[in-house]
């Protein structure tokens, strides 16, 4: 590390499984980095070629992910140490070796001068060297320059953003969904410094908003959010509610990555990213009339009819879309056939959007296909991950298909970690979505991004709601 350190900055312990991890804080130049640093874990020790390794015996029902995000490692080290993982995976019982110290991650010069203080809610990844990164601890434990805004050059704007998710920082170990949190937060980490420009200085507020109103409610009361411009994030409905308020009160935008409930006509400063159900069936309706097309609805007994399904059927009503009531019986029983038409193509409403409900009915619209009449079913997104064997159509937020080379070769730079498989992926989640509050915060209400388009929308002149529900077929 050069130069001289002009600011020590208050450690804090991230317990993960008994990991602790420390980060190192320094500036010089122009420069900053962060240095993930390994507590030794209670696992027996062993030197083999020279490398201080764990022998970690395997838990049941973890794989080598989870191993690697447990113990701050790369998947590409385990592999190096176990070469015998690579055909057949991790066995329950067997003994593993996993490094003691992660490798030397590649840093890049910064462009700005910034003290940058974290706590907990940050993971063992490095932050880009121009990300500023701002999440308070208590003043006493700071000097009294920590914060310096005279750092900034005076010729940039400084514009103040949040993000407000539960990392689960408190817990020894991170539930899937806190992981995913964390994938999103390093999406939008490459986002911010991205947007990092000559005239525009983005300094990034990172919280972790738990499960509770609680802690929503003590930052509101705080003086915390004063200087945000823009926040990103929130899960429970209750602590939207709160939040909600107080961006009203101080004409605040908050932009909700995952919520679809709220009454956004009560909440003039929200956005929201997700589309409503009846969004979604006019995209699929105004689709389906675009065809030569007839539709066949299959009664499926399902107590628990999903709220989309429900509109669906009612937005075909209300759009003129006429179709065929088939019972479930008699699809089971191959007699069907009255229900379709030989010279058009079928589309096959399923009443339920949930997959074990509808599978046992695939072989025989399968079947149907064989015998030589033109099918699609209606799916849902979650069902993409399933192999249907019948030709589908649904409606999703996540079609864009730019390029991502460049992008992954900043996370790459940055992370060093194998992007997990999974649609949507939460880091181009995190990602586009920061990108789309700088963009609304210029005054932009469409944005084009690595996963998803968004096109805002005034809701009875209230909060905004995302309109960018496109139709998909494969």
């Amino acid at each position: 590390m050069k130069g001289e350190r002009l600011n020590t900055m208050r450690d804090e312990r991230l317990k993960v499984k008994g990991l602790f991890l420390l980060f190192f804080l320094s500036i010089f130049n122009f420069q900053f980095s962060i240095v993930a640093a390994q507590e030794l874990l209670d696992y027996p020790l062993d030197t083999v070629n020279g490398e201080e390794v764990y022998r970690y015996q395997v838990e049941r029902s973890i794989g080598l992910y989870r191993v690697g995000v447990n113990f701050n490692v790369s998947q590409a080290d385990i592999i190096r140490l176990n070469p015998q993982l690579r055909e057949r995976g991790l066995h329950y019982g067997e003994i593993i070796l996993l490094p003691t110290k992660r490798p030397v991650i590649k840093q890049t010069p910064a462009k700005v001068v910034e003290t940058v203080v974290t706590e907990t809610v940050v993971g063992s990844e490095p932050i880009p060297a121009d990300t500023v990164v701002v999440v308070p601890v208590p003043a006493d434990s700071l000097s009294s320059d920590t914060l310096a805004d005279s750092l900034v050059p005076a010729t940039r704007r400084v514009v103040e953003l949040a993000i407000l998710l539960p990392f689960e920082s408190r817990q020894v170990k991170r539930s899937v969904n806190a992981e995913r949190m964390m994938e999103f937060y390093q999406g939008a980490l490459l986002a911010v410094h991205d947007l990092q420009n000559d005239s525009t200085f983005y300094r990034l507020r990172v919280y972790d908003s738990e499960r509770s109103e609680r802690r929503v409610t003590a930052l509101c009361d705080s003086s915390e959010l004063d200087s945000v411009q823009g926040i990103l994030g929130l899960v429970y409905p209750i602590q939207i509610e709160r939040m909600a308020t107080w961006c009203a009160a101080h004409q605040v935008p908050l932009l909700l990555p995952f919520s679809d409930d709220l009454d956004l006509a009560q909440h003039p400063y929200i956005l929201q990213f997700n589309s409503t159900d009846q969004q979604e069936a006019d995209s699929l309706c105004a689709w389906i009339k675009t065809r030569d097309a007839h539709c066949v609805a299959v009664e499926v007994r399902d107590a628990d009819l999903s709220a989309s399904v429900r509109t669906l059927r009612k937005q075909m009503r209300t759009h003129g879309i006429p179709y065929t009531a088939l019972a479930l019986h008699d699809l089971m029983a191959d007699s069907a056939n009255y229900a379709l038409d030989p010279e058009k193509e079928n589309i096959i409403l399923l009443h339920s959007d949930r997959y074990q409900m509808v599978r046992m009915a695939l072989p025989h619209i399968a079947k149907l296909q064989q015998n030589g009449y033109r099918i699609r079913i209606v799916s849902q997104f979650s069902w993409t991950k399933e192999d249907l064997g019948i030709p589908a159509v649904y409606t999703s937020l996540f079609t864009s298909k730019s390029n991502i080379d460049e992008y992954n070769r900043l996370w790459e730079t940055y992370f060093s970690d194998e992007h997990v498989s999974e649609t949507p992926r939460y880091d181009l989640l995190g990602y586009d979505l920061m990108q789309t509050l700088v963009a609304w915060l210029h005054g932009e209400q469409q944005y084009t991004g690595l996963q998803s388009s968004i096109r805002w929308q005034q809701a009875a002149h209230g909060g905004y709601q995302n309109a960018c529900a496109e139709v998909v077929t494969y």
